[in-house]
């Protein structure tokens, strides 16, 4: 009898005259899915992850806008015929360079002069023609790159560059020809940055006898962006991973073709990111748009790190840093689908597989 009377006093949801409403007030999922969840321990993302996109909004400490940006470059190189220079008594490679119009570094190319590049009285130099541009205090490769429309690693080989790849107020670099069918102010407008343009590109000319600036531990350093930065010489610490989580792109070639030159590590947002080993930010920003909120340290011995898709930048360039310390907090930024952190090294110029050079992560 008891047992009878409670059944009617329960709502069924079955019965239409049983008077039960569902709940109006609970909010839809961020995503649903209705297949069977597997165990809750397991780490594995969700499949259906709507990301939260920072793309324009990653978070930074207030810094100038890079050399590129606030030192702009006027394409005003000058052309020159190829033509022959025989040497005078007292003339240094520099001179004939500034005599001729040509570059020094292709100078010597064409003539396989090797270091120090000394020339002797009678010698009979040839005087590679082409477009020349004069680089000027403050300017940056990646701003001659785009003010005449030119990959900068075309650069590069074409006048012989070498690491540090430092500009010198005052040289002459060699701009390689450009194909036809599209503007020049059509292809800078296209001109995209990547990691090695910041490698090799984004330090400012240092004007005759100027040293670097020295990093500083303080971020509340602003280094000035037309003045160029010391780096470590020498690695002085180990390296370690710059979070913990599972590795979900792998360095190599791709299913596609495509070839990935660091590795994507799947962790929740806002995980602090730390910095793999002692050295000096040589980047803090957003300018790569596939890597969103972006940060470069150089460690010396010529190795360099990368850590990219962060939502919040805590250094700046100029900034020395320690093994552990963090550097960045995780995002979805750039073409993340997930947080994630994108983290490559690279020996040179040459990207290296992290899983090789670090203990399980």
């Amino acid at each position: 009898m008891l047992l009878t009377m409670l059944g009617a006093c329960i709502p069924n949801p079955d019965r239409p005259d049983s008077g039960y409403r569902p709940p109006r007030d609970r909010a839809e999922p961020r995503w649903r899915d209705d297949r069977p969840r597997a165990d809750p321990r397991d780490d594995a993302p969700p499949e259906r992850y709507e990301p939260h996109r920072i793309d324009e909004r990653v978070s930074a400490l207030p810094a100038p806008p890079p050399a590129w940006q606030a030192r702009p470059v006027s394409a005003d190189a000058a052309t020159i015929d190829t033509t022959t220079y025989l040497v005078r008594p007292g003339d240094t490679l520099r001179a004939i360079a500034d005599r001729t119009g040509g570059g020094s570094e292709a100078i010597a190319r064409a003539n396989q002069l090797p270091p120090p590049f000394v020339v002797r009285a009678g010698q009979r130099l040839t005087i590679p023609g082409g477009r020349y541009h004069l680089v000027r205090a403050g300017q940056t490769g990646i701003a001659i790159a785009r003010a005449y429309a030119v990959d900068w690693s075309r650069i590069i080989a074409a006048n012989d560059l070498t690491a540090p790849y430092t500009l010198r107020v005052g040289m002459r670099v060699l701009i390689p020809g450009t194909a036809g069918g599209v503007s020049a102010a059509e292809r800078a407008k296209a001109f995209t940055l990547d990691i090695d343009d910041i490698l090799t590109g984004s330090e400012p000319a240092l004007a005759a006898n100027q040293r670097p600036a020295q990093p500083t531990a303080s971020p509340r350093r602003v280094l000035a962006p037309t003045q160029a930065l010391a780096e470590p010489a020498q690695l002085t610490s180990g390296f370690a991973w710059p979070v913990h989580g599972k590795i979900i792109t792998r360095f190599g070639p791709g299913a596609s073709g495509e070839k990935f030159n660091g590795v994507n590590i799947a962790v929740p947002l806002g995980t602090p990111i730390l910095a793999s080993a002692d050295g000096v930010v040589a980047y803090a920003g957003s300018g790569v748009p596939t890597l969103g909120g972006l940060v470069i340290v150089k460690h010396g011995s010529s190795w360099t790190t990368v850590y990219a898709n962060a939502s919040q930048l805590l250094v700046r360039r100029g900034q020395a840093v320690k093994r552990g310390q963090t550097i960045a907090l995780s995002g979805d930024s750039g073409q993340a689908s997930r947080p994630e952190v994108h983290f490559e090294m690279r020996k040179g110029r040459t990207p290296v597989d992290p899983q090789r050079q670090l203990p399980g992560i």
